[in-house]
């Protein structure tokens, strides 16, 4: 979604089982650096980096997958790793041997490495979400690029890649921070189908919202973490198997880099994603 920044700079806005005690060590390097590494990290640099070799960081965010591969949906979880969520969801997942797409926060993260590590090992993706959950625009430049950095490094110190996608806080880009994105190796994913679960709507509420909205190529916004995610969890064991049976296949975003991307003309969207970026409903706070 693009919502308008506030500054003119911004006017152009455009998304456990064990580890051991190496990963966690790590984590704990991770946090204790604080601050971005050196410029000598690939990470400032990502042209001279160890990439996946098809993807190349976009600043166009994806909000769909490629329709023309079909019926395939993409399942993404916000705000995590939960200790006590993020488990039952991961269990869900590999009763139906689902993939997955988490977008993590650092702060999260780095309490929880063998979680992070969990979601590899599954087969899943790890998104950087940035650290701390802020309206990544609003900051300055290095603050920004901190956010998204630390995050990175973190997720690669424990599960040994870095993230090749980040979603933006509240799904709030600006020209800059895209650009941030794509300078760090990652390219921006948005959502299409938002299941409201944050609000805690009632577990009815939260399945009408996937079954009745998805569409070939649509990605699903939930959140594993940030608040108390039960409702999330009740819904996944209801709506997952009603989509298998449908005929849908739970996929990915392409690891071959960002298709079907919208680039701010209107493309990819629809008139209630428009209406929703400008009114700013889907900015919320991140619970605490």
């Amino acid at each position: 979604m693009l919502l308008a920044g506030a500054t003119a700079a911004h006017s152009r806005t455009s998304f456990a089982n064990g580890s051991g005690s190496d990963a966690k060590n790590a984590a704990r390097r991770a946090a204790s650096r604080g601050a971005i590494r050196p410029q000598s990290s690939y990470r400032l640099q990502p042209q001279a980096g160890a990439q996946s070799p098809g993807l190349r960081p976009s600043t166009s965010v994806t909000y769909t997958l490629e329709a023309a591969e079909g019926r395939r949906i993409a399942l993404t979880f916000d705000d995590g790793p939960d200790p006590v969520y993020t488990p039952q969801i991961l269990d869900v997942l590999r009763r139906y041997k689902v993939p997955a797409t988490f977008c993590v926060l650092g702060e999260n993260a780095v309490l929880n490495p063998g979680l992070l590590q969990a979601i590899a090992d599954g087969g899943h993706l790890i998104a950087n979400h940035s650290w701390s959950h802020p309206a990544l625009p609003r900051l300055s430049t290095a603050k920004a690029r901190k956010e998204l950095s630390r995050t990175s490094e973190l997720i690669e110190d424990t599960v040994g890649s870095p993230p090749m996608w980040a979603r933006a806080p509240y799904g709030y880009w600006s020209e800059e921070t895209l650009e941030l994105s794509a300078g760090l190796g990652m390219s921006p994913l948005g959502w299409s189908v938002d299941t409201g679960d944050w609000r805690q709507p009632g577990v009815p509420s939260i399945v009408s919202a996937v079954v009745d909205n998805v569409r070939a190529g649509s990605i699903v916004l939930s959140h594993d973490g940030g608040a108390d995610a039960a409702q999330t969890v009740a819904a996944l064991h209801d709506y997952l198997p009603q989509l298998i049976d449908e005929g849908w296949t739970l996929s990915l975003p392409p690891v071959d880099g960002p298709v079907g991307a919208y680039r701010g003309d209107g493309a990819g969207s629809t008139p209630a994603d428009a209406d929703a970026a400008t009114s700013g409903e889907r900015m919320r706070p991140a619970a605490r």
